[in-house]
């Protein structure tokens, strides 16, 4: 069986102004990750993919604090440092050389080397290492360790800074081995009844929470045996204060969700079926559908709703709508309050599990690109025409194909997806995303 790998997370945590949002930035690069084809959403940049030797790891930006009083700044950014220490495997710290050492630096410091999590010094704005590095030092009387010194406005000094970070992959424990449990990861927007939901599949008010200091993520991992089959069951309910206002219940709910994503095969968005489905439903389903994973959009509350006979119809329309991106995912309608359906929402699990890890033969493959091509010619380009010569399946988790083409610019999106839904006519693959790499190979007639 092969080994699973979840992507490191690396936080960043630092008071306002001291450029985190310019660091994350600078390291995300283009690839941030927004939905393009999705109109209404624009995803707020809390998290982006980052690539480096090889490494690839998810980085998270702790969030923006901007208010006047300094105690305010101060309990904000020990939020932010809880945050860090319960998702992300390297937290990097941010300071500001220019103002040097401040008080809550010294103060959140001492929250984050009591985690036992690596820490990592950033010294940023160090726009010419010659002049400033003596105020570097001064960040040594922190005791976790080297300052690093970077300028995220000029990209200087993060090679460095990011070998350190990845030498800390090594030892963390990401290769989940042998267990191939399916992992589940319940997300949803606050009090749409994911805790409830888990509750009654495991029948009674508790969710198992491990207390060992420091190993909690915001997650709680519940064990399922249903039917006797084993699952794990990711809830990332816990939101542990409630007086923290809107706006940061969003931000600290969609990093929860990345770090839960993350370590799932299986996604369930829970959706309020009163509320409707929201632009706030739609953000969080970009993550899952970002990063890949088996979905299912599980209408909670029905049991709440007022019905005809086209009532499922209506909602599923709009459910299709407002999450236009990912016309793949499966939506069952429950109640965990009463427990309705929670049997068929064991079924689709299971199936869009499979479906995920699905592999299929590339003769097939050929066969129906070979039929899809001849029904609808590819596009042509001032009389060229683009020839698809060959397509194979890469990997699984999520099922990725590699096609490869004469011209790789004149293969649209449109004809990929043309090419996708013949695919997904012949072996289904509901509940599960595809992914397309296309190749370009000269026009030689070997094949």
């Amino acid at each position: 069986m092969e080994t699973k790998k979840r992507k490191p997370i690396v936080a960043v945590v630092g008071r306002p102004n001291v450029g985190k949002s310019t660091l994350f930035n600078a390291l995300a690069g283009e690839k941030i990750s927004i939905v393009k084809d999705t109109p209404g959403i624009t995803r707020d940049r809390i998290y982006a993919d980052v690539t480096w030797l090889n490494y690839n790891f998810t980085l998270i930006d702790t969030g923006g604090i901007e208010p006047d009083s300094s105690d305010v700044i101060l309990k904000q950014m020990r939020e932010q440092a809880e945050i860090a220490i319960n998702t992300a495997d390297v937290i990097l710290f941010m300071v500001d050389v220019k103002q040097g050492l401040v008080d809550s630096d010294s103060k959140v410091c001492d929250m984050l080397r009591r985690s036992q999590k690596p820490v990592l010094i950033v010294v940023n704005k160090v726009d010419d290492f010659n002049k400033y590095m003596t105020d570097v030092y001064e960040f040594y009387n922190l005791g976790i360790g080297d300052p690093y010194p970077v300028s995220s406005v000029n990209k200087l000094g993060f090679g460095d800074l990011l070998d350190e970070v990845v030498k800390y992959f090594k030892d963390l424990d990401i290769e989940e081995g042998e267990d191939d449990r399916i992992k589940v990861a319940v997300v949803g927007k606050p009090n749409v009844g994911k805790s409830s939901l888990i509750n009654k599949i495991i029948g009674e008010d508790r969710l198992i929470v491990s207390d060992i200091a420091g190993t909690t993520r915001d997650a709680v991992d519940t064990d399922v045996v249903y039917n006797e089959k084993e699952y794990v069951f990711i809830d990332t309910a816990g939101v542990r204060r409630k007086s923290r206002i809107h706006e940061d219940l969003e931000h600290y709910m969609i990093i929860r969700t990345v770090g839960a994503v993350e370590r799932a095969d299986v996604v369930v968005l829970m959706i309020d079926a009163e509320e409707g489905v929201t632009e706030q439903d739609a953000k969080i389903a970009g993550i899952a559908h970002d990063r890949g994973k088996a979905i299912i959009i599980a209408v909670n509350k029905w049991d709440a709703v007022e019905k005809d006979d086209k009532t499922i119809y209506k909602f599923t329309e709009e459910v299709r709508q407002v999450l236009s991106f990912m016309p793949y995912a499966e939506i069952i309608f429950i109640s965990a309050k009463t427990g309705q359906r929670i049997n068929k929402l064991f079924e689709t699990i299971d199936a869009v599990y499979e479906n995920h890890a699905l592999r299929v033969g590339t003769g097939v493959l050929n066969e129906i690109m070979t039929r899809a091509v001849s029904m609808q010619q590819p596009p042509t380009d001032k009389g060229k025409r683009l020839k698809l010569f060959y397509i194979t399946q890469a990997s699984v988790k999520p099922p990725t194909f590699v096609i490869f083409v004469n011209d790789k610019e004149m293969m649209h999106f449109s004809y990929t997806r043309y090419i996708e839904n013949q695919i997904r006519e012949a072996f289904g693959f509901k509940g599960t995303p595809l992914k397309f790499i296309i190749r370009e190979r000269k026009d030689d007639n070997s094949k």
